[in-house]
């Protein structure tokens, strides 16, 4: 059995053998098998490899993207919540504001502050509260007839400046210039205008309001109502002036409650931003039982406000 091989070799120096047994060839044989099939795996592996890694490539590029899109995203969320605190903070700057123009109004009102209650519930209760007002500082004789300019004679005792004797005085006389215009204090009937010879009060108007009040407007120089007219509060109804039993130009203004005279300056004063003074000075008069007779009463366009010459607060008397 011939247990070799002979490998011939050609070149230039000629032709040379080589005898090799027989295992050494199926060794060559075998390595060279193997090494083909190492390049073919490795190939494959290659191919397999650059496969997952253009895959890979491709996902990383795609979250590359997304990582950008949500980068934005959340770029754009930031900036919105951030608008969206200042918007909170802005309405809650609004709401303090609310709260402390209600908590003002509230102690306009004298409404007693609650702890822990709904803003929504405290404007609910203001706005019962300035219907209430409303309707009574409509109603009833409330601010100045004349531009307030001050006193000379208050409601009381004192010498009569004609008669030069002691009386009590029932009304206030108010300083005014001739001809200043009068204006209603309150809704009311016209029961009186004109030249009144026995009171000593000269040209008078006495209007009839509501829940028993009365205001007289004496010593005037011009009416410019009729009786059984309907005045509302804020009309003029007449010009000052010196008429009966008057020592100057001046405007008598009185306030009855059941026929009797009360004190008018604290009507006088009487307005939205002193809303309960009235209740502890003027003790004559019913108040609690007058807003409890008023409550489901409600005007549907009440005078906002008096003429601006009428705005000016009086000074307290003393």
């Amino acid at each position: 059995m011939n247990s070799h091989f002979t490998v011939t070799i050609h070149d230039d120096n000629g032709v040379k053998q080589y005898n090799l047994h027989n295992f050494v060839k199926k060794a060559i044989l075998y390595m060279i098998v193997f090494l083909g099939f190492i390049a073919i795996v490795s190939v494959g592996v290659i191919l397999y490899l650059n496969n997952t890694v253009d895959n890979i490539e491709v996902k990383r590029l795609a979250e590359q993207k997304n990582y950008v899109q949500l980068q934005d995203t959340n770029k754009k969320l930031k900036e919105n919540i951030l608008g969206a605190q200042d918007k909170l903070q802005d309405k809650k700057k609004e709401l303090d504001k609310i709260s402390d123009s209600i908590a003002e109004i509230e102690s306009l009102m004298g409404i007693s502050p609650v702890e822990d209650i709904p803003l929504q519930e405290r404007v609910d209760i203001a706005k019962l509260n300035s219907k209430d007002m409303a309707t009574l500082l409509q109603f009833i004789p409330s601010g100045s007839p004349v531009p307030y300019r001050g006193i000379t004679s208050k409601y009381g005792y004192r010498m009569h400046p004609k008669l030069k004797r002691r009386e009590f005085h029932r009304g206030t006389d108010m300083k005014a210039k001739m001809k200043t215009p009068v204006y209603a204090t309150a809704d009311a009937m016209v029961e009186y205008a004109g030249y009144h010879k026995k009171s000593g009060y000269g040209r008078l108007v006495i209007l009839k309001h509501n829940y028993g009040f009365k205001t007289l407007y004496g010593h005037l120089n011009k009416v410019v109502i009729k009786s059984g007219t309907f005045v509302r509060k804020g009309d003029l109804i007449a010009y000052t002036g010196n008429t009966g039993m008057s020592n100057g130009p001046h405007l008598h203004y009185e306030v009855r409650f059941m026929t009797r005279p009360v004190n008018p300056f604290w009507f006088i004063k009487w307005n939205a931003k002193n809303y309960n003074e009235i209740f502890k000075k003027e003790k004559k008069i019913p108040w609690q039982s007058l807003i409890t007779a008023t409550a489901n009463i409600r005007v549907l366009n009440p005078t906002q406000a008096q003429p601006s010459s009428l705005l000016e607060r009086p000074s307290k008397v003393k």
